[in-house]
């Protein structure tokens, strides 16, 4: 396919966990540095504003990930088809493939930015968003929805690149857009005392730069992968392939918020101090998830590719390299941050009050939160083999409805912050346990029906 060496990985042949780290680490850095640049919007206004600003910013944060899971979680669907079609050596359905997903980005973007704006307030409302922080709330919501158009493009480009064994240049761009959110940051705030404004315009800058780099990337690639303005269409044939592998993924992804949304909601009857403190705490879950995460999307990657290949044995063998690596690597996170846990929320707040939910929240949680790779590692491997649907559908119950219960039935009537974060390990432990069963039932049926066909 005249694949550059230099960019992509040969996936299909030779070892395999030196080409899974290799493709992992990139992936798992990047989404760590965007946790991390996110997490410097929280610090600032934590350490050189207020208590109310910090809450402000934190309250939207379950709102912004269920809005933009629906629409990311194509991406993933992106990610699949493409690498599907290189294992098959489909490459003249590459390239439109390329364009289609391109247009869905642009589309998204655009219709994120309407929705933000038309419905922060009313979705504010809905959580019980504390008085005090309301105005602010919204205020960093609807400018943090004008960066919608870059976010889309900069998932949906890396998507593509990650579908050939590309995962650096997504990492290079996300290093160089954090760095710009940093000095933003302290510009905006600390200079000009711009607050949650500052931070939310901030997000906007940083996040149009990474996406213009995804953008020049893909103008200067190899002919099969290169983008070009003039031929950005959405394609009905790849578009559905896209929604087969990725709307499963998205609505999952959406229903997974949804649940936090629910469970931030009574967050925020505890006060402004518990927001905050479970704000700050919950940074802990999201670099320990980006870990083990850039393991799940490998397995994706990787198994697509040898399952469009055909390369049933290697199939396997990415399941087990990547579960492996996903669940250490994530235990050794969360042993190292809950080691550290006072020096770490000290960058966020200096506030007793917050400092005390966020430890609750930390060893209530996050001190299991390992177990998340049982269910994303072998999901991903479900996607990659095309089926996307029944991972969806049990983190559906096994998070979302789970929790729902638990929170209505249970947490409505002891009303207590630690019982509360309770429910993330017990979810995390249902959802494994059944996700592991339907893969291994999967994969049997599926590679005997396809061994028999050979």
């Amino acid at each position: 396919m005249g694949q550059s060496p230099r960019n992509n990985l040969n996936m299909i042949e030779g070892s395999l966990l030196d080409k899974i780290v290799l493709f992992a680490l990139p992936f798992g850095i990047s989404s760590v540095l965007q946790q991390l640049f996110n997490a410097a919007d929280l610090a600032v206004v934590g350490r050189f504003a207020s208590p109310q600003a910090m809450a402000a910013v934190g309250s939207n944060s379950s709102v912004i990930n269920l809005i933009i899971s629906t629409f990311v979680g194509l991406s993933v669907g992106a990610n699949a088809v493409i690498a599907i079609e290189i294992g098959s050596g489909r490459k003249d359905q590459i390239n439109d493939t390329v364009h289609t997903v391109i247009g869905v980005a642009l589309a998204a973007g655009a219709a994120l930015i309407v929705i933000g704006i038309a419905l922060s307030r009313p979705i504010l409302q809905l959580m019980g968003a504390p008085r005090e922080v309301m105005d602010l709330a919204i205020l960093y919501l609807r400018i943090y929805f004008l960066a919608m158009p870059a976010i889309m493009i900069y998932n949906y480009g890396s998507a593509v690149l990650r579908s050939k064994g590309d995962s650096k240049r997504p990492l290079y761009a996300m290093i160089l857009s954090g760095i710009i959110n940093i000095l933003l940051n302290l510009l905006f705030v600390v200079v000009f005392h711009l607050h949650v404004v500052g931070v939310a315009l901030a997000t906007v800058i940083s996040n149009m730069f990474g996406a213009g780099l995804i953008l020049f990337y893909l103008l200067t690639e190899e002919e099969t992968f290169r983008l070009s303005f003039k031929k950005i269409r959405i394609r009905k044939k790849y578009l559905v392939k896209m929604m087969k592998i990725g709307l499963p993924a998205g609505l999952q992804g959406a229903v997974f918020s949804l649940s936090n949304v629910v469970i931030q909601s009574t967050v925020n009857s505890f006060g402004a101090d518990a927001i905050a403190g479970a704000t700050a705490a919950a940074n802990f879950d999201f670099v320990s998830y980006c870990v083990m995460n850039a393991f799940a999307q490998a397995a994706v990657t990787f198994t697509s590719q040898n399952y469009g290949a055909k390369e049933l044995t290697r199939c396997k063998k990415v399941f087990r390299i990547c579960m492996a690596c996903g669940i250490c690597s994530s235990a050794v996170v969360v042993f190292v941050l809950v080691t550290f846990r006072y020096q770490v929320i000290q960058l966020f707040t200096t506030e007793p009050a917050v400092i005390e939910y966020a430890m609750i929240r930390i060893m209530s949680a996050f001190v299991f939160h390992y177990l998340i790779g049982t269910y994303e590692i072998s999901g991903g491997c479900l996607r990659g083999m095309n089926y996307s649907f029944i991972p969806a559908l049990i983190s559906i119950f096994g998070t979302c409805v789970f929790r729902l219960i638990y929170v209505f039935v249970y947490i409505s009537k002891v009303h207590d912050f630690h019982a509360l974060f309770m429910v993330y390990p017990l979810s995390w432990l249902l959802t494994g346990i059944v996700t592991l069963s339907a893969y291994f039932i999967v994969r049997t049926r599926l590679f005997k029906k396809l061994e028999a066909a050979a």
